[in-house]
């Protein structure tokens, strides 16, 4: 019986491990390499898909100039900061790989 509970104790354990791995924390970075689906210019936010989910990712306002020189269907590499639940993920740098933009690097500050 005591094993029994050890083995309990031992999975219960591994899913709260697993739990902790699988949420992304507060401020954390993330790179998402996607092409873009659609630019929202009035909601300041970009559609992107990877790893067949599709979601909106937040453009800051140092961003938001730039964000109708991206072009639909570019694959470009975003690198976004993680927030709380119900809130998008924020860019933080961007990089066009395929496509033509006037902005093909974003540092966070200025194009390039």
């Amino acid at each position: 019986m005591p094993y029994m509970r050890t083995i309990l104790l031992n999975v219960f354990f591994n899913f709260f491990l697993l739990s902790l791995m699988t949420h992304p924390s507060f401020g954390e970075e993330k790179s998402f390499y996607s092409p873009i689906i659609g630019i929202d210019t009035e909601n300041h936010r970009i559609l992107i898909s990877t790893l067949g989910s599709v979601f909106y990712i937040d453009v800051p306002d140092a961003a938001r100039p730039h964000m109708e020189k991206l072009s639909i269907s570019s694959l470009v590499d975003f690198v976004v900061e993680m927030r709380g639940e119900g809130q998008m993920p924020m860019i933080k740098t961007w990089k066009v790989k395929s496509g033509e933009s006037a902005c093909m690097y974003f540092n966070g500050k200025e194009c390039k």
